[in-house]
């Protein structure tokens, strides 16, 4: 029982704000020692755990190609690439890119998309780019809810979706958990079978949201070209830092 005293460090450091890599760091290493552990071996823990889950850092080789990609014009030309389809509106591809993402993570592809990889470099300005197509230069208020919009679209999309997979880890958990437990012999594909409704609702939900940006952007940004301002010139990552500064018109 002494072990648990672990648990009461991460309650404690989390009340007090502490920096969670240190308070899971810190808790680690009292469950070690008061569990009976020498140091040495709290060590050796800490890199057995580092070596079994070490392609949680993978996002350390990921991050730099997406950085050097973006410097070189990958936001340009995904706007470039969007402005050739007339009637795609933003609400439209991002109800697409809902779909898209529900069916990845459906198939356990849930890494080939995501925030880092896809949403930032590739989604979002897209989104971006056919609203300007529609409505000309955009706001910042307007460029940060389609951004913010393109980011719930992929977390939607993908906590819905994974559930249809049978080999996701919830499903796996929850099955094990319930077949200990009672006793039952439940099996992954019936949850996974009873996941495609609410996946189903999830996206008509979700997309019909989706699709109400369009006229939500639409009003906004004529009470802005009402209210005598013009908006905010668009950031481009490759651009002058005066290119990102609001002009005001007579």
């Amino acid at each position: 029982m002494i072990v648990l005293l672990g648990v009461l460090v991460v309650v404690i450091g989390f009340a007090t704000k502490r920096h969670p890599l240190l308070v899971v760091g810190a808790a680690g290493i009292v469950a070690g020692l008061l569990g009976g552990l020498s140091p040495q071996e709290v060590l050796a823990s800490f890199g057995k755990g580092f070596a079994d889950s070490r392609s949680v850092t993978i996002f350390a080789i990921t991050l730099p190609v997406i950085g050097l990609l973006e410097r070189y014009g990958l936001q340009e030309q995904a706007r470039n690439l969007i402005a050739r389809f007339a009637k795609l509106t933003t609400g439209r591809f991002l109800a697409l890119y809902l779909g898209m993402r529900q069916i990845g993570a459906a198939l356990g592809l849930t890494d080939v998309f995501g925030h880092a990889q896809t949403v930032r470099p590739l989604a979002a300005p897209m989104a971006e780019g056919a609203a300007e197509r529609r409505h000309g230069t955009l706001t910042d208020a307007a460029r940060e809810r389609i951004r913010s919009c393109a980011a719930a679209a992929d977390n939607v999309g993908r906590f819905f979706g994974e559930d249809v997979f049978l080999a996701v880890g919830s499903i796996l958990l929850i099955t094990g958990f319930v077949n200990t437990t009672y006793g039952t012999h439940l099996e992954p594909l019936h949850l996974a079978l009873w996941a495609i409704p609410t996946a189903v609702c999830a996206f008509v939900v979700h997309g019909w949201r989706m699709l109400r940006l369009d006229r939500r952007l639409e009003r906004e940004l004529r009470v802005a070209n009402a209210g005598g301002t013009r908006p905010a010139e668009p950031v481009h990552p490759t651009g002058d830092a005066g290119n990102a500064t609001a002009e005001a018109t007579e």
